[in-house]
């Protein structure tokens, strides 16, 4: 990256997932001027996190590797935190802030890990389960650690496999749908032969572990240098002891940047045509913000969103099929109601500002939620509490706040004044 305060593009991409890298390559493979932007030091997202490509699945070093080839511009470690006006995006990097003029905007900034308040979620060697998936990925050891993997949806499986591949134990990944939908959506897959043999291949890496569907983490309790686990299955109690646990509750499409811009939302999911157009002029969207429905439909999606977004009138299925999987995935996955009963009054569900349940009263508002406990308001920003409150409480999304990502108000003052000065 260059030191100048403002860059011009033609294409400008948020986030380097395989959404945001598939979108670069078409871009450039069109003659656009691309520039790529992601908070993390490597291309690749949670998905592709890599420290070494020689890790990666043959289809993620094939993406990144014509990243690196395609001549777009990749700027790293950078936090896209305003779009004030059209075609104007300012972001942070290293205490600095930057302006992208951009002439076609590409959303790809994935989705967030949906977490459940419950008695003991706050304790030391509780995880979520993209977050311990990220640990394992930086280099963090499990070798001969004892783990428990709980909550809702496909990851649970990757993750067990990558955990049990690194050296530790799996006493039990449990999925909290009920068994009869987790196994009709299992046998749709016989439609989607390459998603069959995936999940057939990660349950493979962990077969040795029981997978129990309609089972579920009640709370967690230390015991010396251990963990006691409290599960259910709606009729029974037991305890089970580990030493790892990792919890989570499916994904979240992060659409902060999208309602930012003005781009309709539908069922919480960024609107889109088949050419991954948004209702904003010149605004495209690839992956998970427009539905939960993995790596390769996010690959396709953001083929079409570069292509289009340098110009070239394209369109594909790749947008309807992924809705129409996501459709599946959130009813077979759909959360139960007895998880809004997991926590109880004192159990913290805002750990950036220390706020309880019982401090959240019943029918409040997102807004009012803010207002009264500042749930929502620390480093984070809600990306934590605010779905698991949506679930909790039932409150609505709030308005999105500025800046997006946590920034110095000096840095933001002074590169407002500089503006000021360049107009």
């Amino acid at each position: 990256m260059s030191d100048a305060s403002v860059l011009e593009t033609d294409v400008a991409i948020v986030g380097a997932g395989p959404a945001g890298i598939a979108a670069a390559v078409a871009a450039r493979a069109e003659g656009a001027r691309t520039l790529l932007l992601d908070s993390a030091p490597r291309p690749g997202g949670q998905i592709w996190r890599h420290r070494d490509p020689a890790q990666l699945p043959a289809s993620g070093r094939r993406w990144i590797e014509r990243l690196s080839g395609s001549g777009a511009e990749w700027i790293h470690s950078a936090n896209a935190i305003d779009l004030p006006a059209p075609g104007v995006l300012i972001a942070e990097r290293e205490g600095r802030a930057f302006t992208i003029r951009w002439r076609s905007l590409v959303i790809a900034t994935g989705a967030t890990e949906r977490l459940l308040p419950f008695p003991g979620w706050t304790l030391p060697n509780v995880f979520g389960v993209g977050g311990l998936q990220a640990l394992l990925k930086a280099g963090a050891s499990v070798a001969a650690r004892r783990v428990i993997v709980a909550g809702s949806g496909p990851l649970l499986l990757p993750v067990a496999s990558s955990l049990a591949a690194a050296g530790a134990t799996i006493r039990l990944v449990a999925e909290q749908a009920p068994a009869l939908r987790v196994y009709r959506f299992a046998g749709a897959l016989w439609s989607d032969p390459v998603r069959l043999a995936q999940a057939a291949r990660y349950r493979a890496g962990f077969r040795r572990a029981r997978y129990r569907c309609g089972t579920w983490i009640v709370r967690v309790d230390p015991v010396g240098s251990a963990l006691s686990v409290t599960l259910t299955d709606g009729r029974r109690i037991w305890t089970d002891r580990t030493d790892l646990v990792a919890v989570g509750y499916g994904l979240v499409p992060d659409v902060r940047l999208a309602r930012l811009a003005g781009c309709s939302i539908a069922s919480g999911c960024v609107a889109v045509d088949r050419s991954q157009r948004t209702s904003v002029p010149s605004v495209f969207c690839a992956g998970e913000p427009t539905g939960i429905a993995g790596a390769d439909s996010a690959v396709a999606q953001g083929r079409l969103a570069g292509a289009a977004a340098a110009g070239a009138r394209r369109t594909g299925g790749a947008a309807s099929r992924a809705r129409r999987f996501a459709a599946r995935l959130d009813r077979a996955f759909a959360l139960r109601p007895d998880l809004r009963a997991l926590p109880d009054p004192a159990t913290i569900v805002c750990r950036c500002e220390d706020v309880s349940l019982g401090e959240i009263g019943e029918g409040w508002s997102a807004r009012q939620i803010k207002l009264y406990t500042r749930a929502g308001m620390g480093p984070c920003q809600g990306r934590v509490c605010q779905p698991a409150l949506e679930f909790l409480r039932r409150t609505g999304a709030d308005a999105v706040r500025l800046p997006l990502f946590p920034a110095p108000v000096g840095l933001l003052a002074d590169h407002a004044n500089r503006d000021e000065g360049d107009s």
